[in-house]
């Protein structure tokens, strides 16, 4: 087992007790020159005006008490592994047995993040790479919420260092659960429960991508052709056989998945490629906002691990903005700044009836990376890779309050405000 690298202490200005806990402080206090902000965010978190912090692929979030009479909501975005850099992590992990041990004994081996960053792939994050944002009116980067927040973080990280393989796009259950394939597959072990074979399957792009024929549905039954006698009765379920009696899944959950099996197959035909490369969250998130019942929906949420709210939000977006919407719902994207001063020009042009204010001023816009704000409105638009804007606004008071996505995205910004307008005017 390697041994875990403890952090110089100094005093009790120190809040890591680990080398990895110190590298994620090490990245923060490295990426940014404001000091004073990071002083009242290291006050913050010593206070304990942090609440619970959790954890999810690719952010952090928390509440934040500050000078207001309600926290604020603050939050820090962290890039996600691709699923490549992810096999080149899981291999170096798998290459050493003890490695597997000392994560599960909440240690963080030093030679795999060393192996893993020779071989391209970054575990703990660079200064570059920590992205903070905050429900606050402060612009620094990031404000003493997100700094507070980012330092009560490091505790967690002290205790279990899979919460940087979650920030990174993967839970400890998925982690294992890989670490355990293969090892089996290396060894040639037999399935570890029921008894019979199970295969792996193929991965849908690659099924995909191996047919090289063109899809022609049947012809029409033509008259005089032969049919089934008119007596044979209804044509029997697809479906006939019922699931066993401790099955977790009914027959009406394997009908579900065999009409949207069949929706993305038509679409796959008809050259809709984009689902081949959905993760488990978008296709949960997907399956979620075609309209499945209540107890799918508390299904779906429970195996993404999302709190409920942060799920829901995402079901919004993609009935708005389809999977581009869900991007730009969870990632904060960094546009082309042309098209976001020509956009701001657009919103705070005096002479443009349908975005001046009653009081015959033009809004007052805030600027921050493809994000356009209207605070004192509480109207938001967010330019997505897909060149069109996303309209949002701020619904719940105080703690409570949060962006959502509340109408189709277009590509005229102006247009998209008015959407964001009008929405935030019905609530």
């Amino acid at each position: 087992m390697t041994p875990a690298r403890k952090a110089p202490r100094t005093g009790s200005r120190a809040f890591a007790a680990t080398w990895w806990g110190q590298a994620w402080v090490d990245a923060l206090e490295a990426s940014t020159l404001d000091a004073g902000r990071l002083s009242r965010g290291r006050t913050y978190a010593r206070k304990g005006m942090v609440g619970p912090v959790t954890v999810t692929p690719g952010v952090l979030r928390a509440e934040v008490e500050g000078s207001a009479p309600w926290p604020y909501d603050a939050a820090v975005h962290l890039r996600v592994l691709t699923d490549a850099q992810w096999d080149t992590l899981l291999d170096a992990i798998a290459a050493q047995a003890g490695r597997t041990a000392a994560l599960l004994d909440s240690e963080m081996p030093a030679d795999l993040v060393d192996d893993a960053r020779t071989a391209g792939v970054s575990l703990l994050p660079e200064a570059s790479e920590l992205d903070p944002e905050c429900s606050c009116p402060d612009w620094g980067y990031p404000c003493k919420h997100a700094a507070a927040l980012c330092y009560a973080t490091v505790a967690h990280l002290d205790d279990d260092p899979f919460w940087l393989f979650t920030l990174r796009g993967r839970t400890k259950d998925a982690i294992l659960t890989a670490l355990r394939t293969r090892r089996q597959a290396h060894t040639g072990a037999a399935p570890e429960a029921g008894g019979t074979s199970r295969g792996r399957g193929v991965p849908a792009r690659d099924a995909f991508a191996s047919h090289s024929g063109v899809f022609t549905p049947p012809a029409p039954r033509t008259e005089g052709a032969e049919s089934a006698p008119a007596d044979s009765g209804p044509a029997p379920s697809p479906l006939a056989t019922m699931p066993p009696s401790d099955a977790s899944f009914s027959l009406d959950d394997l009908e579900t998945l065999t009409r949207d099996t069949a929706q993305r197959a038509r679409a796959l035909t008809a050259g809709h490629t984009a689902s081949l490369t959905c993760t488990p969250l978008d296709d949960a998130v997907r399956l979620a906002a075609s309209g499945v019942g209540e107890h799918w929906f508390h299904q779906l949420v429970h195996a993404t691990g999302l709190p409920p709210l942060d799920f829901a939000l995402l079901v919004r977006a993609q009935r708005h903005g389809g999977p581009v919407g869900v991007t730009v719902a969870r990632v904060p994207l960094t546009p082309d700044a042309t098209a976001m001063a020509a956009a701001r020009a657009a919103l705070c042009n005096p002479d443009n009836a349908e975005v001046e204010d009653d009081t015959a001023s033009t809004v007052r816009v805030r600027v921050w990376r493809n994000r356009l704000t209207a605070d004192d409105e509480g109207v938001q638009i967010r330019l997505g890779p897909d060149d069109r804007w996303h309209p949002y606004t701020r619904e719940g008071r105080g703690s409570t309050a949060r962006w959502w996505p509340c109408a189709p995205a277009t590509a005229d910004p102006v247009a998209a405000f008015v959407a964001a307008r009008t929405a935030a005017a019905q609530h």
